[in-house]
């Protein structure tokens, strides 16, 4: 066949198909922008269209971050002298949420919420309680070349001796300098060298969808790497006050608990501190502290070895789109005020309960959690502007924040389902609860109304209201009797309010309780 000869069709057919299709696609590819000029309707246009990336085709790897960060990345080994019916044991992993018996009660409370024993499995028989040296491990990463290493504080917790080995197999002794158990940040150093590989906590938090790369100890086998993406932030796991976790859906096993997690430029996005798991390993769903986080606890933590954190002195609680409603408010954002506490910054400045917190310094407060940390990052003896919402105007009320103590005290719970009757008023159908004076219950105090039954059918008992509880006030007035409790509620009836809020005092505290009327009338 000669070089202008057309193909013979006839015996390559399917040649010729191919051919004609990938120079249909090869001139769109070089068209670029010219897809326009066929007039697809762009409801049509593939998703996949609209994604770009530099990376070139089939050579996109991991290697080169694994190769950069993984020197910094350490085992820690933690030596601990109590009951070994209590701690985890060798083959039990790192004694953290990865697995073990050395679980913290809030993330313990977490895995419970999903049916998750502590090491991810039941337990056979054990026989006597036994005494000794219990030998944990973890995983941790330097952040300076001068040997400060961190971690989480709960594989350090309460360690007699802690060693750190690095990727190529040398062992050194490391000091804790101090611990942060409400973020479950510790920081660790090692001395005797300058040189140590070291990496670099990000400085601003990463998308969701973005890449990242793990690295840890897993069941103590040595460095391993694993990768997935960002699959949310802003996680509460109901580990405490801050809880603001990243959650990412890179395997992570035992042993993992301390380890860095990684952007694709190599910084640390986050510390890897708990998991979701049926069986003790990884199903996608682990968590991790941001680097921001890590990185505020860790520079108090090297200036004195604890972390001083602002303290208002009050409760606070959500608003929901009932308390909003009930207090008259547009939006159901902000931090509402449940109880203030005699003697606290917050009592000093003339907080109320009641009163909604929706910003601190201008700064927008979307909700309780949100408070609880942005008071914490503030320094004890500064004074912050607080814009609040109460009785339906808005104010500002300066507050000098103090060191928040070490143990908040709490409220116990007066009364109870063993409450002696009292005075009882049972002409409360609409809400569901039977109620005397408190002063005539024994134990419930001298102020408040004490729940004495709860019809588990009524709109109170939809609310959590129990037996023992006792309502404060009702639509923000005090309440001392069942007659004041039905005032209140008439007076929000009469002023056409969707629901009335009943501020309530129960075993775990003062809240706000919002209960529509229009259920309680119906």
């Amino acid at each position: 066949m000669s070089r202008n000869a057309l193909p013979d069709t006839k015996t390559s057919p399917l040649r010729s198909s191919r051919n004609r299709l990938l120079a249909g696609v090869f001139s769109l590819a070089l068209a670029g922008g010219a897809i326009g000029a066929l007039a697809l309707p762009e409801a049509v246009t593939p998703a996949l269209a609209q994604i770009t990336t530099s990376q070139p085709a089939n050579t996109f790897s991991f290697a080169d971050i694994v190769e950069k960060v993984t020197p910094a990345v350490v085992s820690v080994k933690v030596k601990k002298d109590e009951p070994a019916e209590t701690s985890m044991s060798d083959d039990d992993g790192d004694g953290n949420p990865f697995g073990g018996q050395n679980v913290p009660p809030q993330i313990e409370r977490f895995m419970k919420r999903f049916g998750i024993t502590p090491d991810g499995a039941p337990r056979g028989p054990r026989g006597p309680e036994r005494h000794g040296r219990v030998v944990g491990q973890g995983s941790g990463f330097f952040i300076s070349a001068d040997g400060y290493v961190v971690t989480n504080n709960h594989v350090v917790d309460q360690a007699s001796e802690v060693d750190v080995t690095t990727t190529d197999g040398k062992t050194y002794t490391a000091k804790v300098i101090g611990t942060d158990p409400r973020t479950d940040v510790a920081l660790l150093k090692v001395e005797g060298k300058t040189d140590f590989p070291w990496v670099k906590l990000a400085g601003a938090a990463p998308r969701v969808g973005d890449w990242v790369v793990a690295v840890g100890n897993p069941f103590g086998l040595g460095g391993t790497v694993t990768a997935g993406i960002v699959s949310a932030r802003g996680r509460d796991i109901g580990s405490g006050p801050y809880d603001d976790f990243l959650q990412i859906d890179a395997p992570i096993n035992r042993g993992n608990s301390g380890g860095p997690t990684f952007s694709l430029n190599g910084e640390v996005i986050g510390m890897n501190t708990a998991i979701v798991s049926p069986s003790g390993g990884n199903v996608g769903i682990a968590f991790a502290i941001p680097s921001e986080t890590v990185s505020q606890v860790v520079e108090a933590l090297k200036g004195g070895g604890t972390v001083a954190r602002g303290y208002v002195g009050v409760q606070i609680q959500p608003v929901s789109d009932e308390v909003a409603e009930a207090l008259g408010m547009k939006d159901a954002s902000g931090a509402l005020i449940s109880q203030v506490q005699s003697g606290t910054p917050g009592d000093k400045a003339g907080l109320k309960a009641g009163d909604v917190v929706t910003a601190i310094d201008g700064d927008p407060v979307k909700d309780s959690r949100e408070m609880s940390r942005k008071i914490a990052q503030k320094k004890p003896g500064t004074t912050v502007q607080l814009s609040v919402v109460r009785d339906g105007k808005e104010m500002k009320v300066g507050v000098t924040l103090e060191q928040l103590p070490n143990e908040v005290a709490s409220i116990d719970k007066k009364g109870g389902d063993d409450s002696e009757p009292g005075d009882t008023d049972r002409s409360m159908p609409r809400l569901g609860l039977s109620l005397a004076p408190a002063k005539g219950v024994s134990g419930a105090g001298n102020e408040g109304v004490v729940v004495t039954e709860v019809d588990p059918n009524g709109p109170a008992a939809d609310r959590g209201i129990k037996a023992g509880d006792v309502i404060l006030d009702v639509g923000g007035k005090p309440v001392a009797t069942p007659a004041d409790v039905r005032a209140g509620l008439a007076a929000a009836h009469k002023e056409n309010r969707k629901a009335v809020l009943m501020r309530v005092k129960s075993e775990q505290g003062t809240r706000f309780v919002a209960i529509s009327l229009a259920k309680s009338n119906g």
